[in-house]
C-alpha cells in the first residue's frame, strides 16, 4: 500500500485520479474539501489526518477509512513519527523541582492509571492505545530501514557513578561512530548510559566523561539503586542537554532510539535518545525491541527484564534455522553477556545459555566478557548473512 506523508504526494495522487490504495498520514487536508468529494477511497486510510466533518463523513460513505486523532483522548491515536524528548517533555521546567510531573509524558502516564493500565475494561481506551503502538511500530519501521540496529540491555538501577555506565556509554558512542543505530529499553540506567554514548558520538569522549561527572552528583540521602527516584534526576540530565547541544549539521550522527513504556511510567524516559517509540504494551515493546536488534544485543548487568529479554533472544535465535518461508529471512545474532560476575554469580546464566546452546548454529554467536573492547569487535566483525535462514 502506498503511504503519503506530504501534501504533494497527496496533490498527486488526487491528480491522478486514485488510482490505487494509499494510507495518508496525519496531513491537514481541510482546505481539500471539495476535491476529496470528487473521488472515491476504496480501501484507502486517512491516518490521524485534519478532516472537516463532511470529508471525514464522504470518505467513510465511498470505500475509506477514517482514524481521527480524538480531542477526547490525551495522547495522539496516531502519530506518523516517533517522538522526540521536546515532545514528551513539553511542560518541564528546570527551575520547578516537581518539573517531571509536569509534562506531556507524566500526563498521559496519569492517564494511564486512572483508565486501568493493562487491565482497562474501556473498549474506546484499548483500541485507541492499539492504535496508537500500531502506528509507533510503524514510524519505528520507517526509521530503522536499511540501518545496522544493535540494542544493549540492562537495568534501571544502575547509577550514573556506576564504572558499567560510563563504560556502556564509550561502547555505544565507538558503535554509532562506526555507524550502528543504538536502540534500548529507553529508562534510566544502563538504558541511559546506551543514550549517552550515541548522543556524544560527534563530540569526544573527554566531554561525554565530564557531562557524566556532572550528572552522578546525587541529594543526600537518596536511595541506592533508585537514582531515577531523584527529584532533580531530570534535571541534571537536561543541563546536560543544554551545555553539550548536538553539534549542527551532526544530528544524524548522533542518533538513538529509546524503546520505553508508560506500564514503568514511574522511571522517565532518558532524553538523551534523540528517537522515543514509547508504548503502552510492555508485551509488543519488548518482542519488538529484541526483534529488530539484527547486529546484535549486548546485556549489561540487570534483573528480572534483562533475564526475560535474554531468554527472549535466545527463543528467536534457537527458532531461526527452523524458519520454512523461503520468502522471508531470520537472522541469528550476538549475544553478548557483558560483566563476568554478574553473568556467572550474581546471575549465573551464563552455564545456563551455554547448556541450552549445544549442538545449535546459535552456540557460535553468544559471548561472555568483562573487556569493553572484545564487545565492539563481535558486534563490528558479525556478518547478518552468513547467519541467515533460510539460505
Amino acid at each position: 500500500m502506498k503511504e503519503i506523508e506530504n501534501i504533494h504526494e497527496f496533490r498527486e495522487w488526487l491528480n491522478e485520479g486514485v488510482p490505487h490504495e494509499a494510507a495518508v498520514k496525519e496531513l491537514d487536508l481541510t482546505s481539500y474539501e471539495d476535491t476529496i468529494f470528487k473521488h472515491n477511497f476504496n480501501g484507502c486510510l486517512f491516518l490521524g489526518c485534519d478532516l472537516s466533518n463532511h470529508s471525514a463523513g464522504y470518505i467513510s460513505c465511498n470505500g475509506g477509512m477514517v482514524i481521527s486523532n480524538r480531542k477526547d483522548v490525551l495522547f495522539e491515536v496516531f502519530r506518523a513519527k516517533l517522538y522526540s524528548p521536546e515532545e514528551l517533555f513539553k511542560g518541564f521546567d528546570l527551575k520547578n523541582k516537581e518539573g517531571y510531573k509536569c509534562t506531556y509524558d507524566y500526563k498521559i502516564y496519569e492517564d494511564y492509571i486512572r483508565s486501568g493500565m493493562e487491565t482497562t475494561t474501556s473498549i474506546l481506551v484499548s483500541l485507541t492505545r492499539r492504535l496508537h503502538d500500531h502506528s509507533i511500530t510503524d514510524a519505528l519501521q520507517e526509521i530503522i530501514e536499511g540501518r545496522k540496529v544493535v540494542a544493549i540491555m540492562g537495568g534501571h538501577s544502575m547509577e550514573r557513578k556506576d564504572p558499567y555506565y560510563l563504560t556502556i556509554a564509550k561502547i555505544s558512542r565507538v558503535l554509532t561512530r562506526k555507524g550502528f543505530l543504538m536502540v534500548s529499553g529507553g529508562g534510566p540506567g544502563a538504558m541511559e548510559a546506551t543514550h549517552v554514548g550515541a548522543y556524544f558520538a560527534a563530540r569526544t569522549e573527554k566531554e561525554m566523561e565530564n557531562a557524566i561527572d556532572e550528572m552522578k552528583i546525587r541529594p543526600k540521602g537518596a536511595a541506592n539503586g533508585k537514582e531515577y527516584a531523584d527529584q532533580d534526576w531530570l534535571h541534571r540530565a537536561w543541563r546536560v542537554l543544554e551545555k553539550y547541544p548536538i553539534p549542527k549539521g551532526k544530528e544524524k550522527e548522533s542518533m538513538s532510539v529509546g524503546i520505553p513504556t508508560w506500564l514503568y511510567g514511574h522511571e522517565p524516559p532518558t532524553v538523551f535518545a534523540t528517537h522515543i517509540a514509547k508504548y503502552f504494551a510492555n508485551s509488543i515493546r519488548e518482542d519488538g525491541l529484541v526483534t529488530i536488534a539484527r547486529h546484535g544485543i549486548i546485556f549489561a548487568p540487570g534483573s528480572a527484564g534483562t533475564t526475560q529479554e535474554i531468554f527472549q533472544d535466545a527463543t528467536q535465535n534457537h527458532y531461526a534455522p527452523y524458519n520454512t518461508i523461503a520468502s522471508v529471512k531470520k537472522y541469528i545474532s550476538p549475544m553478548i553477556l557483558f560483566g563476568v560476575d554478574h553473568w556467572t554469580k550474581k546471575r549465573p546464566l551464563w552455564t545456563f545459555m551455554q547448556e541450552i546452546s549445544k549442538g545449535q548454529p546459535c552456540a557460535e554467536l553468544i559471548y561472555l566478557t568483562e573487556d569493553a573492547g572484545e564487545v565492539v569487535e563481535k558486534i563490528v566483525s558479525y556478518d547478518p548473512e552468513k547467519h541467515a535462514y533460510p539460505r
